[in-house]
């Protein structure tokens, strides 16, 4: 099972064969210029992610280690998540309710989306992770876990 690495948590202790570090890299802002869509597609006009886009797509799954900033994600975070739309097509479909672009290709992988942070109040963790839960949906990704980064620990500590 191939996995892909997105962390934005200084000193935190991952390996992974695939990383993509967003301590260290600071992703640009999506123009709107649609050209991902029209121009060239499935390519973004700048070339920062390029192989963060191939990475993400091969992966079976990719994990996110996000730390949080006044209770949402930060905004280098929340730019990569936007900077995601050419993995789609510029077309909208009616589902469950709602829209959401069509897919252009046939595989994306599950998601495991851990957090670093507090919420002052149980309704504001609620809402984050609906909030996470409706990006990876409109992303298409099959599986989708969301949890606070506490909880990833625990888990690789019991399986030593």
């Amino acid at each position: 099972m191939k996995t892909l690495i997105v962390n934005e948590i200084e000193g935190f202790p991952i390996t992974a064969e695939e990383s993509f570090d967003l301590c260290t890299t600071m992703v640009k802002d999506c123009l709107g210029c649609w050209s991902c869509w029209w121009t060239t597609p499935g390519r973004c006009v700048h070339k920062d992610l390029d192989n963060f886009y191939k990475e993400y797509l091969a992966a079976d799954q990719v994990l996110f280690f996000a730390k949080l900033n006044r209770g949402f994600v930060s905004g280098n975070m929340k730019t990569l998540l936007d900077r995601m739309i050419p993995h789609f097509l510029p077309y909208c479909v009616f589902e469950n309710g709602g829209t959401r672009h069509s897919p252009r290709y046939e595989k994306y992988p599950n998601i495991a989306f851990y957090y670093d942070g507090e919420f002052e109040e149980e309704e504001d963790r609620a809402l984050f992770t609906a909030y996470i839960q409706k990006v990876f949906d409109q992303f298409y990704s099959p599986r989708i876990h969301i949890a606070p980064l506490s909880s990833y620990v625990a888990s690789e500590e019991s399986a030593v």
